[in-house]
């Protein structure tokens, strides 16, 4: 009896602050609404509080950044509003590795007025950081988080408020090896991955399709993120006279990879592939001229792709931020944004007051639910372990390392399909 009391005072507290807040299950009901996970409640006139986790510093700063603007322009299209509050966006930099998703995960999960998050980039941060999230009944949709075993049927229940607008790398890696055995005609292939979540993935599914079509696979190396001496690695690869290497890791240690492949004995006509955690005009600046004539998987970018609505979008990316796209993931981010918007716009509750109520594991319930959801990128409909993507991945070759030219679809250059 005493702790009801105490929490009714609390309650009423908070109630008087105007401050948002959340009723924890052990409660039962916040206003008109009964969630058994929790429940936000968002006062009137206060904001709506939305996350984002994402790195936006460091060496794959792009990929961050990138996405944290497909979010704003997202708020932007709701008039900076939704249910009659303004949107609030705060973010942690999750630093594009395990440590860095567990800080930021932690950090934010500690806030209880957050609704909801988009993020993360790396898979290596969801890892950790989604059940983090979830644990304190944060839902959250990643727009570039790629590495299969995110929505596999054993990711364990730490992952059941995880979802992604971002393709599931099945896709991207059947993709190149079928790019590289169909239509580079090569026969022996060897990769390099960095040991995380994604690189490892996406390399392996390349590996096993690419062995499945009739190639050979010579050589399946390893490197730290932070190697900047690829030439004993690269060496071990020529000794088995690859035909292509694909590489399907980050700016950083891509740019090395690339520059120092040129001068490695036996390496020098094998044809070199990233993907798309190196799409971007900054790894152009890390590789130099080496990256003329490199292939990419990335998702497809291209008007013939994505529509009109993503011209669209584009003429607002420059007006607002004076400048193309940094990475290949903002369509997906601002997805994933209206994605949740819509999702909140069904589930949400008000009382006579106007305060807005909104029951966590209903949130996340109605994410799950998403079907036939018109975004940029597609049309979104999400299956029961999280993945909504409706997946174009494309192929570019670099023309120019002039970061000034990039211009995804033309330099790179889209080659396939």
């Amino acid at each position: 009896m005493r702790r009801f009391v105490l929490w009714m005072v609390l309650s009423a507290l908070v109630a008087a602050s105007g401050a948002s807040s959340t009723v924890p299950a052990r409660a039962g009901a916040a206003g008109p609404v009964t969630d058994p996970i929790g429940v936000v409640r968002i006062a009137k006139g206060q904001p709506m509080v939305i996350a984002y986790w994402m790195v936006v510093a460091g060496p794959d700063a792009s990929l961050g950044v990138d996405t944290r603007r497909g979010v704003e322009i997202a708020i932007a299209d709701k008039g900076g509003k939704l249910l009659g509050h303004p949107i609030r966006l705060i973010g942690e930099d999750s630093a594009c590795n395990a440590e860095g998703g567990t800080t930021a995960a932690t950090k934010l999960a500690a806030n209880k007025a957050i609704v909801a998050a988009v993020g993360s980039n790396c898979s290596s941060e969801a890892v950790p950081g989604a059940p983090i999230l979830w644990k304190a009944g944060i839902a959250t949709v990643s727009p570039s988080n790629t590495a299969p075993k995110l929505t596999a049927p054993d990711r364990g229940p730490g992952f059941d408020g995880y979802l992604r607008t971002a393709h599931n790398d099945k896709v991207q890696g059947r993709v190149a090896a079928e790019f590289a055995y169909r239509r580079l005609r090569v026969r022996r292939a060897a990769t390099i991955h960095d040991g995380s979540p994604y690189a490892e993935g996406l390399q392996a599914v390349f590996a096993d399709v690419f062995k499945r079509l009739g190639g050979t696979v010579t050589a399946q190396e390893a490197i730290s993120p932070t190697d900047t001496d690829m030439r004993p690695v690269l060496t071990k690869i020529a000794a088995g006279k690859p035909e292509v290497i694909y590489y399907p890791i980050f700016i950083a240690a891509g740019g090395h990879v690339t520059r120092q492949a040129k001068e490695v004995s036996g390496l020098d006509k094998t044809r070199l592939m990233g993907a798309d955690g190196m799409f971007s005009p900054d790894f152009m600046k890390a590789a130099g001229d080496a990256a003329v004539g490199m292939y990419h998987t990335s998702p497809d970018l291209t008007p013939e792709a994505l529509g009109p609505a993503y011209k669209v979008f584009l003429d607002k990316h420059q007006k607002k931020y004076g400048e193309k796209p940094l990475a290949p993931f903002h369509a997906h981010a601002y997805d994933a944004a209206m994605m949740i918007f819509a999702a909140l716009e069904k589930v949400a509750k008000k009382d006579a007051a106007g305060n807005t109520y909104v029951g966590r594991k209903a949130l996340r319930d109605a994410l799950y639910a998403t079907k036939n959801f018109k975004g940029l990128t597609g049309t979104l409909t999400c299956d029961r372990y999280g993945d909504c993507a409706d997946p174009k991945i494309a192929v570019y070759q670099t023309a120019s390392a002039d970061p000034a030219k990039w211009n995804p679809g033309v330099n790179p250059k889209k080659i396939y399909p």
